[in-house]
């Protein structure tokens, strides 16, 4: 563990001991501790900090560079109490601009394509089935992908089908029940990854290259190569991005509701809860991500309206 890698878990435990949420800073800043050792950096700059900030897998401009340096910045206050000289980057550095983007709705049939390009195109056979595996897990679950890598062994219950949720956004914890065929597939890709991995560094259900718990900077790579290799969202006014799974699991569900006709405005806090959202509110979001669900939303409405003045 190098130096930075020490300052920075304690600072996080810090952190946590003050009772602060530490969604973001949690998978942000390991990265940026990465950035900098590889950089022989021995605290924070300004200079570091926005190139990290503005660092793309895809060279294309990236909307999380503003959570990157708002998460840098704090660590660099805790820093600058340390190293004399911590610089510590200003407010308005990189503004955050609230823009609403339309989620990649992934079909059935592209879901399918991206399993099977994982499973087609990337050689070593655990790390291709872990791919396929965590693509199928988050299509079926709608789970985040901090969630799916934070998961271990011991987060599954076998006997019950349901996924233990540990302290994730919000610092809160949560049951995930899944279906039979998902279970069966995490099954499967145990007996895969006990034969080939029998000793791995950590507890974590899904093992990287390096025999230690997957990296979210190098999931999100592998994920991007995936979607282009497949040709899926070629032409799409928004490219497609992994987390737009979990808005497609959303999406799915709403839409299955509303078309057998279940009680979605009763439902809805049940979704809210297993998507782990703070509030309904929030879960509410996901009625305009979709012009068919919006168009089915609008129906419902309209005849609720019209029968409550017959």
């Amino acid at each position: 563990m190098s130096v930075l890698e020490q300052d920075l878990a304690d600072y996080l435990q810090l952190r946590r001991s003050l009772g602060h949420e530490l969604a973001e800073a949690r998978w942000l800043l390991p990265g940026f501790v990465a950035y900098l050792d590889a950089h022989g950096a021995s605290t924070v700059t300004i200079e570091a900090a926005l190139e990290w900030a503005q660092r793309s897998p895809t060279g294309q401009p990236t909307t999380v560079g503003p959570h990157r340096m708002t998460a840098a910045r704090g660590f660099a206050r805790y820093l600058a109490g340390i190293y004399p000289g911590t610089e510590i980057p200003p407010f308005g550095l990189m503004p955050r601009r609230q823009r609403w983007r339309r989620p990649f709705i992934y079909s059935t049939a592209d879901i399918e394509a991206l399993m099977g390009q994982a499973r087609s195109s990337i050689a070593p056979p655990l790390r291709a089935a872990t791919y396929e595996t965590l693509i199928g897990l988050l299509a079926a679950s709608g789970l985040r992908i901090g969630e799916a890598i934070k998961l271990d062994r011991s987060d599954i219950d076998w006997s019950e089908g349901v996924l233990l949720i540990r302290e994730s956004k919000f610092g809160k914890s949560r049951l995930v029940p899944l279906h039979s065929t998902t279970m069966q597939a995490l099954a499967r890709h145990t007996e895969l990854r006990d034969e080939l991995e029998p000793r791995p560094k950590e507890p974590s259900f899904f093992v990287s290259r390096t025999h230690k718990r997957l990296s979210y900077a190098v999931v999100c790579q592998t994920f991007r190569q995936l979607v282009d290799a497949a040709g899926i969202g070629a032409g799409a006014p928004s490219a497609p991005r992994l987390h737009d799974l979990r808005h497609t699991f959303a999406v799915s569900t709403l839409l299955n509701w509303y078309r057998t006709g279940e009680d979605v405005q009763a439902k809805l806090p049940s979704l809210s809860t297993y998507l782990g959202h703070r509030e309904p509110a929030s879960t509410y979001w996901y009625l305009s991500a979709a012009p068919e669900l919006l168009a089915l939303a609008a129906a419902r409405q309209s005849t609720g309206w019209t029968a409550a003045r017959s």
